[in-house]
Formats: C-alpha cells, sequence, structure tokens
C-alpha cells in the first residue's frame, strides 16, 4: 500500500507540473523504479525504449496518420457532407443529421476524433446555424460526431489496444463497426427528437429573411444529388478494401495501412489535385512526423512506466486487491469505466489504454468478458474523455470553428451526446453480441473457407 502511494504521489507531481507527457511518465517511472525497485530501472529504460518500438505492427500507425492527413487536407470532409444533405436535406433536422452520417463515414477515413470534427464541423456548423438550428445542438452534433473518429475502423485507438494486449487488430476493427452505426444512429435519434420539441415550442433559431426566402426554395435534383458522389463513393470502397484485406488474411494490419495510405494520396490526387500543392505536400509530411514521433514517444514512456510498476510488484498488488475484493462482475466493471471516465478527462485514450490495458486484461479475463468487447468498451470510454472538460479536444476544435459562440453554450449540447455514450456502454455490457456478432461471424465465415 505504502508503495503505492509513493508512485501515485510521484506521478500526480509531475503530471500536474505542466510538463510534456512523455517527461512526466519518463521521469515518474524512472524515480520510483530508482527508489523503490533499484539501479535496474536504468537499464530497463534503454530495453523498454528500443523493444516497445521494435514492433512491425506499430507501422499501421504512421500509415494511418499519413492517410488521414492526406485525406483532411483536401476538402473532402465538406464534399462528404454536402453529398449526404442533398439527400436529407427535407428531413426534420436533416441537416443536423447529415453531419452525424458524414462524421461516422469521415471517422473510417481519417481514424482521429478532432481531425473528424474539424474536417466536417468547418462547413457543417455554419451551414446548420443559417438553416436555424439551434447554436447548442449545432456545436453539440460535431462534438459527439467527432467522437466516432476513434471507434469506427481504422482507428489508431484500436490499433493501440491491439498492440498493447496482442489481440488481432482485424477483430478490434471489426467489432467497432456495429457499435459505431448504433451510436451514429441513437445521435441522429437525438437529433430529431430536440427539433421536434423546438418546432413546438418555436424555438427555432430565427434566420435573415433572404436567408430564409432561399432555404424555402432549397430543391436538388437527382443529378445534383448525385453530384459529388463520385467524390466520396471511392473513399469508402478504400476504407472496406483496408478492412477486407486485414480481417481475410488478404494482407497485414501494416500492409493494410501502406494500400490505405496509396490509395488515400492517390484518390487525393484524382480528385482534389489543385489542393496538393508543394507546401500542402510538405505539411502533410510534416504534420504525419510531428503525430507519429508524439505517439511513439509517448508509448515509450508509459510501457517504461508500466514495465517499472510490474517490476516493482505493485502490478500484481493491485491484481491482487482486486481479486480479493468480493463483488460481482458487472460492479467491477462499473468501478473499472468509473476509473477510466476519470482518466479520460486528463490523458489522451492511447495514454490510458497503453497503461490500464495489459494491467486490466487479466482481470477482464478472469471476470469471463471477451478482451476484444472489452477493447472497444474501452474506445467508448475514451469517446467520452474526447468531449469531456477540462480537456476534451473535441470542445476546443468546435470553439475555434464558432469563436462567437460561448463555451458554456457547447457544453449544453455536449451534455446529451456524452449520455447517449454511457447508455451505450451499458447497452454493449447486457449485450455483449452487439459487439462480438460480426467478428464472430466473420471468423466463422474464414474457418469454413
Amino acid at each position: 500500500m505504502l508503495d503505492g502511494l509513493i508512485v501515485v504521489s510521484i506521478t500526480l507531481l509531475f503530471l500536474l507540473s505542466g510538463m510534456p507527457l512523455v517527461f512526466a511518465f519518463g521521469i515518474s517511472g524512472l524515480i520510483c523504479g530508482l527508489l523503490l525497485g533499484g539501479s535496474g530501472s536504468i537499464t530497463m529504460l534503454a530495453h523498454v525504449i528500443y523493444h516497445s518500438v521494435d514492433s512491425f505492427e506499430l507501422l499501421t500507425i504512421p500509415l494511418f496518420v499519413f492517410m488521414g492527413v492526406v485525406i483532411t487536407v483536401a476538402p473532402s470532409g465538406r464534399d462528404l457532407y454536402e453529398a449526404i444533405h442533398r439527400f436529407l436535406y427535407k428531413v426534420p433536422g436533416g441537416i443536423a443529421i447529415s453531419n452525424i452520417f458524414a462524421c461516422t463515414i469521415f471517422a473510417a477515413m481519417s481514424g482521429s476524433s478532432p481531425a473528424t470534427a474539424a474536417a466536417i464541423g468547418t462547413s457543417g456548423i455554419p451551414e446548420m446555424r443559417k438553416r436555424g438550428i439551434p447554436d447548442f445542438l449545432a456545436c453539440g452534433t460535431i462534438v459527439g460526431g467527432g467522437t466516432l473518429g476513434i471507434l469506427i475502423p481504422p482507428s489508431i485507438t484500436l490499433i493501440v489496444y491491439g498492440v498493447a494486449t496482442e489481440i488481432s487488430i482485424g477483430q478490434l476493427f471489426i467489432g467497432g463497426i456495429v457499435p459505431g452505426i448504433i451510436i451514429s444512429l441513437a445521435f441522429c435519434c437525438w437529433i430529431m427528437i430536440c427539433m421536434y420539441y423546438a418546432r413546438r415550442r418555436g424555438q427555432r433559431r430565427a434566420a435573415t429573411d433572404r436567408e430564409t426566402e432561399a432555404l424555402a426554395k432549397e430543391h436538388y435534383s437527382w443529378s445534383e444529388k448525385m453530384q459529388y458522389l463520385p467524390k466520396t463513393i471511392p473513399f469508402i470502397i478504400l476504407i472496406a478494401l483496408i478492412l477486407y484485406s486485414i480481417y481475410f488474411g488478404v494482407a497485414t494490419p501494416s500492409e493494410a495501412a501502406a494500400i490505405g495510405a496509396l490509395g488515400g494520396v492517390v484518390l487525393t490526387l484524382v480528385f482534389y489535385r489543385a489542393y496538393i500543392t508543394k507546401k500542402n505536400a510538405m505539411e502533410i509530411l510534416r504534420t504525419t512526423v510531428n503525430q507519429t514521433g508524439m505517439l511513439m514517444l509517448i508509448a515509450t514512456t508509459t510501457l517504461f512506466f508500466s514495465n517499472v510498476m510490474t517490476e516493482i510488484g505493485l502490478t500484481q498488488q493491485v491484481a491482487n486487491l482486486a481479486g480479493s475484493v468480493q463483488a460481482s462482475k458487472w460492479a467491477t466493471l462499473v468501478v473499472i469505466n468509473v476509473i477510466l471516465l476519470v482518466m479520460g478527462c486528463f490523458l489522451p485514450p492511447f495514454v490510458i489504454i497503453l497503461l490500464t490495458a495489459p494491467l486490466l486484461l487479466p482481470l477482464i479475463k478472469n471476470l469471463g468478458f471477451d478482451p476484444i468487447w472489452f477493447g472497444v468498451m474501452m474506445t467508448i470510454n475514451m469517446e467520452i474523455g474526447c468531449i469531456s472538460p477540462p480537456f476534451g479536444l473535441n470542445l476546443f476544435v468546435v470553439k475555434g470553428i464558432a469563436p462567437d459562440v460561448q463555451m458554456s453554450v457547447i457544453l449544453k449540447g455536449t451534455v446529451a451526446f456524452v449520455a447517449i455514450l454511457v447508455l451505450s456502454i451499458a447497452a454493449f455490457s447486457v449485450f455483449p453480441e452487439l459487439v462480438l456478432w460480426l467478428p464472430n461471424k466473420m471468423a466463422a465465415a474464414t474457418m469454413a473457407k
């Protein structure tokens, strides 16, 4: 118990100091190791730094990051949103629902929550506000929809979980599809409910006379509806090919990521050639290197910290303590989710996964839960962290898009989406088949071949 208090105190001291996470975990791990485990921690540091990145599967991260950055540079998000809106513009709240669907699809192309919120929200929020969607709902739609970026495959968060726990990345990807669709539909249902009551109470945001007249005449012919589909469908096909190649063994995750990166470049050059200038090309490479370097550096120090905790016996003590608690598996699961939710308010998703997944996986298996199911549950939990104060990235992305909207209004619109994500965790816990049905079905199909 004393060792645990020492570790928690030292770690919190460095985390709250404001220094970058890579140094906070590295220094606190080194100090804890020297105090409680001896000089072997110094040798372990070099060993972990080398072997933590000596993994072929980690190659998927820079390649998928590169694919997402390439696609995000071009106005693919805007075109995707416009393509969906032209089919749903007559549906009550259709403009907001279009943004949710656009976020769902763009999430599969970028794999990033903030990138999804930025790409769709840049066009979506002004259009929603112009068409009378209340500010809280317009901003909340993008904040909530952006969270799908780390659930809909290919997801960097699921890759990190797969690497940390040695679980099949392909099965994790497939496991995220049905929950992603269900959550997207739940978001759309909430939007329709909001618009129904807003209309009844006469609380729709008043547009100018000129805008009202233009919106009343809004109409799209079939040719206009089909205008943007040739630009969006090839990207959807690319994502489908990536998932197919990973799961059915046509390619390894790294090879599939390479296909995705190459396909993203080719499609962007075909449809958005004007946006791939020399300046943009250098920015794409710079952003990819920055994001990948950040992920890898934090991964190495976080894994070093976890190894130190194992070396000094703290991991085993925590596991024994958890095992000695006389509580049902559901009560234990609730406690785990609460801890993850609190951590998600302060730390990035991949840091939490690297710190906790190796520790929690044996406990989860002993409780009878499937590790693929738990990976998806952790990811949904991390989604809530992306939109929770004080450090929810999506909140600040949306604030940057709509600087005239008060943060309190953005938070008001976010509450319902947080509630939906919490309820989805409960629903998928009671009905785990919603997560596992597709991976099991596809596994059976693969074995039959």
